[in-house]
């Protein structure tokens, strides 16, 4: 069972791409199984910092790159990201684009502007990125997939389709410009689209290790997150094997990536949010900047009752705590352990009606840790902090990371994958 899957436990942000970038020193392998170039990932190796939107995180450590058929593709997004990676001097020759993958062209993009505009007041915080509207094709089955692009006669037929049907419902689309550009991409990423479910099988059967990863966070779920107020695709571990076409008995372990503190982009309720000078600090000290926005993220404490839930829907084995450093200077570091609402309402509901956090208030360690190597250079109060997260959750912390580089993640003894020092 080689795989190893990786998700993020709360609205995104927690610093996947990180985690999955160390991970990959000890894989074959790093498959996206759902989203698309919404979600950004942040990899800072040495001096250098990689902003990734689609390509897997594994890209920079040189091994197969698979785009999976759970994904949603900009063909201009995509090239221009393997064009900037290559010319960062990064080599895209194994970054591989599944052929059942659907592709997001402009009008994707305009109808997801469209709605969030007509939306008024209550948006959903979308990137704009043509996300929804693409996934809404799919389902409605009139949408182009990548491996479409094998057969310009086809592709060029669906194409004109499917804008005669948005001219006819009022949407206007310059089908020409957008077959005129699309040809010129296909041209770019024909020699990257294959059929990737035999890649990952054949990669498997023979003992290979892959890394799954996923695009957001578990509150963002289209179906078990605080809807509205959520993205377009599956973010949870349950949608890794529809997403690549694997079977759920291949994978051996579901990492959850989660913030020392909580942050959330766009709107929606945030019930540990810090909305005053606490939240701003964290907001400064974190760099809490979206990757593909650059908007400034909503900053809180910990929320346990969100985290436990996550946990759940996901069935995590372990979990990864990424910037435990950004709590260095506090005095106090709160926690939200519970909600107060009716045992008989779900987590979700309870997040839409407003439940208030009960908060946990620990003793902060005033100390930098980001010289820290192992768990015992930690101060007493941050494994504290730790251990009263993992007794509450009932998982263990299998990895803290205690700054941006991959030097600075700490790996403990019941880590489900470790990486020899060597290639680390």
């Amino acid at each position: 069972m080689p795989v190893t899957l990786v998700v993020g436990a709360q609205w995104g942000d927690e610093g996947k791409g990180r985690i999955v970038d160390y991970l990959a020193a000890g894989a074959d392998g790093v498959a996206r199984f759902g989203g698309g170039a919404n979600a950004g990932h942040t990899v800072r190796v040495g001096d250098k910092t990689y902003k990734l939107r689609i390509v897997p995180s594994g890209v920079i450590a040189g091994v197969t790159c698979i785009i999976g058929p759970g994904t949603v593709v900009s063909p201009a997004a995509l090239v221009k990201e393997l064009s900037d990676l290559e010319g960062a001097g990064v080599d895209t020759s194994r970054v591989w684009l599944s052929d059942l993958a659907h592709l997001i062209l402009p009008y994707h993009i305009e109808l997801d502007r469209a709605s969030e505009r007509a939306r008024g007041d209550v948006k959903i915080g979308t990137t704009g990125n043509g996300i929804g509207p693409a996934y809404g094709d799919r389902v409605a089955r009139v949408g182009v997939r990548a491996g479409d692009l094998r057969d310009e006669r086809a592709w060029r037929a669906a194409l004109a389709a499917r804008c005669a049907a948005l001219a006819g419902s009022g949407v206007s689309v310059d089908d020409g410009a957008i077959a005129s550009e699309l040809a010129s991409q296909a041209k770019l990423l024909l020699p990257h689209i294959r059929d990737t479910v035999e890649l990952i099988n054949d990669l498997l059967r023979s003992g290979k290790r892959i890394i799954a990863e996923g695009a957001q966070g578990s509150m963002l779920d289209v179906g078990l997150g605080t809807y509205p107020f959520v993205t377009s695709s599956v973010t949870v571990a349950g949608g890794a094997g529809a997403g690549l076409g694997i079977g759920p008995t291949r994978i051996d372990s579901v990492v959850g990536v989660v913030k020392a503190y909580a942050t959330r982009v766009g709107g929606g309720p945030f019930p540990s949010e810090l909305d005053d000078s606490t939240g701003q600090r964290l907001r400064e000290i974190g760099g809490e900047v979206g990757t593909v926005t650059g908007r400034p993220r909503r900053c809180g404490w910990l929320d346990l009752a969100a985290l436990r839930y996550a946990v759940d829907i996901n069935g995590m084995t372990h979990l990864a705590m990424t910037k435990l450093d950004v709590l260095d200077s506090f005095d106090r570091i709160g926690v939200c352990t519970s909600y107060k609402s009716p045992p008989e309402i779900s987590v979700p509901f309870a997040i839409a009606q407003g439940a208030a956090c009960e908060t946990t208030f620990l003793t902060g360690w005033k100390a930098s840790i980001g010289g820290a190597r192992s768990w015992e250079d930690l101060p007493a109060a941050a494994r504290d902090y730790v251990a009263f997260v993992e007794r509450h959750l009932s998982i263990p912390i299998s990895y803290v990371s205690v700054g941006p580089e991959r030097s600075q993640i700490i790996v403990r003894a019941n880590a489900p994958l470790r990486i020899p020092a060597s290639v680390r």
